[in-house]
């Protein structure tokens, strides 16, 4: 599979800039959380204080009503606590639910721009992975990471402070272990940051195969491929157990180090501390204050490691995030062109094209297609037939030449508003898990019932519609299931209509379709076609030997062009298309 790439760096500054950038709508609420950030990081460390001060200056000379303030004060120091970090928890979490609601809408909506030719090399499980579970890995940055990073560094901070302001000496000792802590805490570090990486790769690698070998599910079974396909799933896997399995090693080490390590701490403080009380150069108190404060200095530093890893998956996720949302494979919509009407008249000038580097599907094709009149492509498989219309749409950009319609350069048109105004019906129709009404209007909620009923009545589904449960509420499950072949195929047809396009694209439109209900729709494609511009590609000759011209295409070049009585009396690659044809229909 395939490896991805991401930050080698434990915190890079310029994502890290980039996230604030989406902090800046809820910058008062940021702000609110640095500041519990800071009184959480106090009030901690102050508690052992009191501690000390109520053993030395109340308990050792039984001054209970002293001792009773110290505890009124230290009860009222823990319920603010409790209330402090309620409020952190709560609104860090917020924040990180609000910023990654913002990032995913953002990164989907730049999605929504992409050229084709992105997705035909992109694996659909990476995208969901990016969308989904890395934007998830995001949002633990700021309710587990960088605020909780900053309150465990505030405390550790005033911990040491308050540590010196008590014993200087006791201090240096029970920081003597510390260095040990700190390597192993920066070994595991490393490795869990490597491991961690491991787990993302194999998170996106395992959705990727999973989306697009249950959307393949019917060519596995046709070609009795499940064994393979199962042992292939089997290692990737394997692969993302072995990644998780490491990481689990890895915690399952550091902790029972890093409680060694504080174990000792604590035993050299008792021994150094129990020496100098008995030898009265320290207090009591000041002995049980430095034992919670290494307890409370050990915890930070424990973690911190889990920050600093969070914070590294985090980054690691935002880094692939950018680098989607910085990728700049978009049609580029700089046309300010948005006609009041169309005229409709279509026109190819010596274009070429090619899906990949110079490798060209389409030759220096020229034709004109004047208003209201009707086109048709034919040839080959691979002769280039849907990428003229793929190129219309503007779904690709040419190489090489000019498209128009009514004299405008397509690239000078609005791209929305040029797409509004082409109607296309695709061989594969594709539906969403959705009622019919939301499959034809596609969200446009301007569409009334009567204009997709009308639309239906046109192509002859109407009645079809009706007759369903729910009638335009019958939901078609995933790419329509529930629908045969050929209601599929005529809910694309009305999907087109009811936009009332001045461009009407046909691609295989009845190839997929059987021979009654080929006839039913046929009436209505004609009805269709009236007045408008009409662009048809078929495999079925019989549907467009009424065009006005048929421009026959082979590896990319058109090699004959006329109507029908035209192509069959130069008796060339048409006529030898049309015997073909027809002899494998006797």
């Amino acid at each position: 599979m395939q490896k991805e790439q991401h930050s080698g760096k434990i915190i890079d500054v310029n994502i890290l800039k980039r996230l604030y950038t989406y902090i800046q709508p809820y910058a008062s609420k940021f702000y609110i959380l640095i500041v519990l950030t800071v009184i959480i990081g106090i009030i901690g460390p102050v508690r052992p204080l009191l501690v000390s001060y109520a053993i030395d200056d109340h308990v050792a000379i039984g001054d209970y009503a002293g001792l009773l303030n110290i505890t009124i004060i230290l009860i009222i120091l823990l319920t603010a606590s409790g209330i402090f970090q309620y409020a952190h928890t709560y609104l860090s979490g917020w924040l990180g639910q609000y910023i990654i609601k913002d990032i995913r809408v953002k990164l989907y909506q730049h999605l929504l721009k992409m050229r084709l030719k992105f997705f035909d090399r992109t694996p659909i499980g990476r995208l969901v992975t990016r969308n989904v579970s890395d934007i998830e890995t995001l949002s633990e940055v700021f309710s587990e990471g960088l605020a909780a990073l900053i309150a465990d560094v505030l405390q550790l901070t005033f911990i040491l402070i308050f540590m010196f302001y008590l014993d200087w000496k006791l201090t240096l000792m029970s920081l003597s272990t510390f260095p040990l802590l700190f390597v192993s805490t920066w070994v595991f570090k490393e490795k869990i940051k490597q491991a961690f990486n491991e787990v993302r790769t194999a998170v996106s690698n395992l959705n990727s195969f999973v989306q697009e070998h249950i959307t393949g599910m019917g060519i596995v079974q046709i070609f009795n491929s499940e064994e393979r396909e199962y042992a292939k799933f089997k290692e990737i896997n394997h692969e993302h157990r072995r990644a998780n399995i490491k990481s689990v090693l890895y915690y399952s080490i550091y902790y029972p180090v890093s409680e060694v390590i504080q174990a000792l701490g604590i035993g050299l403080i008792v021994w150094f501390g129990a020496k100098g009380v008995i030898q009265e150069h320290a207090s009591f108190g000041d002995l049980t204050a430095f034992i919670m404060y290494l307890n409370m200095f050990f915890r930070p530093i424990r973690q911190i490691a889990d920050r600093y890893n969070t914070l590294q998956m985090g980054i690691v996720s935002s880094s692939r995030i950018f680098d989607l949302l910085d990728s700049h494979d978009q049609i580029p919509n700089n046309g300010q062109f948005v006609p009041q009407k169309l005229d409709g008249r279509v026109e190819f000038k010596n274009v070429w094209f090619a899906y990949v580097d110079e490798d060209y599907v389409l030759k220096d094709i020229s034709f004109t297609v004047e208003k209201g009149k009707t086109i048709a492509l034919v040839g080959a498989t691979g002769a280039g037939k849907s990428s003229v219309i793929n190129l219309l749409s503007r779904f690709y950009d040419i190489n090489k030449g000019e498209i128009t319609i009514d004299g405008v350069s397509v690239k000078d048109f609005e791209v929305t508003a040029l797409r509004q105004n082409i109607g296309v019906v695709l061989q594969d129709v594709f539906l969403f898990s959705n009622t019919i009404e939301e499959n034809i209007n596609l969200g446009n909620y301007n569409i009334s019932r009567k204009e997709i009923f009308d639309a239906a009545e046109l192509v002859g589904a109407k009645s079809f519609i009706e007759r369903l449960p729910g009638k335009l509420e019958y939901n078609v499950m995933e790419r329509g299931v529930t629908l045969s072949v050929g209601q599929r195929q005529l809910i694309s047809f009305i999907r087109a209509m009811v936009y009332d396009p001045k461009i009407i694209v046909l691609d295989e439109a009845t190839s997929s379709v059987d021979t009654e209900t080929e006839e039913l729709i046929q009436s209505a494609i004609q009805k269709m076609m009236a007045g408008r511009t009409s662009i048809v590609i078929a495999h079925r000759l019989s549907t467009i030997q009424n065009a006005d011209k048929i421009l026959v295409l082979d590896k990319g070049r058109i090699v004959e062009e006329g109507n029908h009585t035209e192509l069959m009396a130069k008796n060339g690659y048409y006529t030898q298309l049309y015997n073909m044809q027809y002899k494998e229909l006797v």
